[in-house]
């Protein structure tokens, strides 16, 4: 080993480490948060408020820093209280911005004045309380500096201290206020069922741009994630950009608004839509953290920043977890004609593509035997597993591989044993229609009585079935009628928190008591993908649009805001979603870019696709600690003219790879050239090619050349693509 290749690393984790500290500046009142490369500044002025003051590259001298003084009165039309940029704002005081906190106090009085009352600082986290001007209402802000990547999270526990209950009608996580000027740029996420994760760019102009989630969970439509980049000059490698996201996997918003004094702010946390929340007396809610970073590293560093805060923080297990295992899943194969031998025998078939997880998907339990039947009734089939599943698993375990089952909780069919017994457990208005989909039903999950019945179900059949490794959990259904009728009215509107929060506690439990239990996120695809949930699943399904072409984009998306670690990716049949077919080897080499499945119908595979995938497995293990736990750069964008280019670095920068992808030629001209990124220049690479399509013979090259004169790839026709190998001498 050659030392000097680690001194950049190392010298990264001691800097940042030493940066990771909370400072409380008492002479002018100031708490400078320092994570990593960043500071992040705010304190109390004149008035008892808190004032952003700074966000962005780190600051080492407090001395540079003004004590806050609010911002002067305008005119009568634009106060003080409201030009003033504040961590976080009641509305009141004549305040027009987006508050954080609004609410109809026991009296009816709805003016909320927030003013700072003490704090406390442990280690990495700040603690500060707020209290009304006049009334026991409180707030505690919570904050955390994650050092090592630059990431500060917030939120805010609302506590009703006065002696009588009021109404919570708007509680955010908080606000984060960018530098004051024009020009910014927004960054975000949008989409629709097999469709998700399209990168969107536009203008910030004054007023207020809503990106939201009113269907219960996170939604197709939009993620909680945002960026913003300097003046729209940011690019992938360079630029000033701000970015951030929230941890919550039901209703949520974030408002991206300019006021009309050139002030940039982003407020997130639960969506107001629908929103009413009464607080008894002692009574407390806690929003959900709200995750922001700077970097001055451009999209491509804001993404890596956002990858290893996941991976170390987020993910159960953080840095111990294991690499994500090749997959293979039935569905396509089988549908919903499940059976021992037929499981059995696709099971023998993927152990020979080199598969460590096998995942049966729909059709193994109730009556089920198509969408119209079955659901909620989580019980083994006595017609197609007579001896229940103990001896497939025990089979596909001889195999080689864990076994994964499929499964939908969260939802119920009226054709089954579960509705025919509590037919008010779906969600429902009384004397109103209940409007299905897929033939199903939404279940009231914010009903303990549900939640607990759910996890008695699950914890059952994980306690029947031991060596069960794995569940896919699906919901394919959005919230409609979102009645809670055996709530007191004034409080039925609690069903949008109650619902998610008793999911978490359900997958919390099932976790803590089958402790070697790892879990996938699905809901029709990327539905539910968010920082919240990324705290109890190993992985995310990223769509269900497994198009190669298509997945280019979606996943390009995804990476955006979350590491390729938890997005599943997998090879399937063509043609496709799309009518579209492209090569097997191209159907491999994108979903390579991710954690790695298969789910075609491996007994309509030729001996020459077998013989092909099984390269491709293997090929893919060679690589996979640096695919999902490297550093990424995407070089060329699917959003260009046609060609595609991905590289992933491993941590330790001893192995990079090259993903490149050509969709069609076009007047003869060869892709544009490759120039790679993130490796050490004075390093010299021994290079692998997987087919041979490198232009140059480069059997060992230096990070210079490959960095600024780059790589010509052979890639012509349609849907043509490569991987190239680099290791570190």
């Amino acid at each position: 080993m050659n030392i000097r290749y680690l001194a950049p690393v190392l010298m990264t984790l001691l800097a940042s480490t030493a940066f990771g500290e909370i400072r409380y500046v008492a002479a002018k009142k100031l708490f400078h948060l320092e994570a990593g490369a960043v500071s992040y500044v705010f304190g109390v002025n004149e008035r008892n408020e808190l004032q952003s003051v700074y966000w962005g590259k780190r600051l080492w001298r407090d001395d540079d820093l003004a004590a806050p003084r609010s911002d002067r009165e305008w005119a009568s039309f634009d106060n003080s209280g409201n030009t003033t940029p504040q961590e976080y704002p009641g509305w009141g005081g004549g305040r027009y911005i987006e508050p954080c906190l609004k609410v109809t106090l026991p009296d009816g009085v709805r003016d909320l004045v927030l003013k700072y009352v003490s704090h406390q600082i442990d280690g990495d986290t700040l603690k500060i309380e707020l209290k009304d001007m006049t009334y026991d209402l409180g707030a505690t802000l919570v904050y955390r500096v994650y050092p090592d990547t630059g990431v500060i999270r917030k939120n805010a526990v609302i506590t009703n201290r006065t002696k009588a209950p009021l109404t919570l009608e708007s509680a955010q996580s908080g606000a984060w206020n960018l530098p004051r000027g024009e020009g910014y740029r927004l960054t975000y996420l949008t989409g629709r069922w097999a469709g998700e994760w399209q990168i969107n760019q536009e203008p910030i102009h004054p007023g207020m741009k809503v990106i939201e989630s009113r269907r219960g969970n996170t939604g197709h439509q939009a993620n909680p994630w945002f960026a913003i980049d300097e003046g729209g000059r940011a690019e992938e490698e360079r630029g000033r950009v701000w970015f951030g996201a929230l941890g919550w996997s039901g209703n949520w918003r974030l408002s991206i608004e300019q006021t009309s004094h050139q002030q940039v702010r982003v407020t997130g946390g639960f969506n107001p839509f629908d929103f009413s929340y009464p607080l008894a007396a002692g009574e407390s809610l806690e929003t959900p953290p709200f995750y922001a970073g700077f970097t001055d590293g451009g999209f491509g560093e804001a993404s890596r920043i956002l990858h290893r805060f996941e991976r170390a923080y987020l993910l159960p297990g953080g840095l111990t977890s294991r690499q994500r295992p090749v997959l293979y899943n039935s569905w396509e194969a089988t549908t919903f004609s499940v059976d021992e031998p037929g499981q059995t025998a696709l099971a023998q078939k993927a152990a020979k593509l080199g598969v460590e997880r096998f995942v049966m998907d729909d059709g193994w339990f109730g009556a089920r035997n198509n969408d119209r039947a079955g659901l909620g009734d989580w019980t083994i089939n006595p017609k197609k597993f007579p001896n229940g599943l103990g001896p497939l698993i025990e089979s596909v375990n001889k195999l080689g591989m864990d076994f994964g089952l499929w499964v939908e909780p969260e939802m119920v069919n009226p054709d089954s044993d579960l509705y025919r017994a509590h037919p008010d457990w779906a969600m429902h208005f009384p004397d109103r229609p209940r409007t299905e989909a897929r033939n199903q039903l939404v279940l009231n999950m914010a009903r303990n009585d549900v939640r607990d019945h759910i996890f008695g179900v699950l914890d059952r059949l994980l306690a029947e079935s031991p060596k069960l490794a794995f569940l896919k959990w699906d919901m394919n259904l959005n919230f409609s009628e979102p009645g809670w009728p055996e709530a007191a009215p004034a409080d039925e509107k609690k069903l949008w928190i109650a619902y998610t929060r008793n999911v978490y506690e359900i997958i919390d439990r099932l976790r803590a008591k089958h402790p070697k239990l790892e879990i996938e996120s699905c809901s029709g695809g990327g539905g539910r993908a968010d920082m919240g949930i990324l705290t109890r699943t190993e992985e995310v399904w990223t769509s269900d649009n497994t198009d190669a072409f298509d997945r280019l984009r979606i996943q390009e998306g995804f990476s955006y805001a979350y590491t390729p670690k938890t997005m599943m990716a997998w090879v399937t049949d063509v043609p496709n979603y799309n009518g579209r077919s492209t090569p097997l080897q191209y159907r491999f080499l994108v979903a390579m870019t991710g954690s790695l499945g298969i789910g075609g119908n491996l007994n309509k595979w030729s001996d020459a696709d077998m013989s092909l995938a099984a390269k491709m497995v293997d090929l893919y293990k060679s690589i996979r600690k640096t695919v999902q736990e490297g550093r990424l750069y995407r070089l060329f964008s699917p959003r260009g003219d046609g060609f595609t280019a991905t590289q992933y670095v491993s941590e330790d920068g001893r192995q990079a790879v090259l993903f490149a992808f050509r969709t069609g030629q076009h007047y003869g001209y060869p892709p544009p050239t490759v120039k790679l990124s993130g490796l050490e220049e004075r390093a010299i690479y021994n290079v692998k090619t997987i087919d041979n399509k490198l232009v140059e013979r480069l059997p060992a090259v230096s990070g210079a050349y490959l960095m600024n004169q780059g790589l010509n790839l052979r890639l012509g026709g349609d849907f043509d693509g490569t991987a190239v190998l680099f290791e570190r001498q």
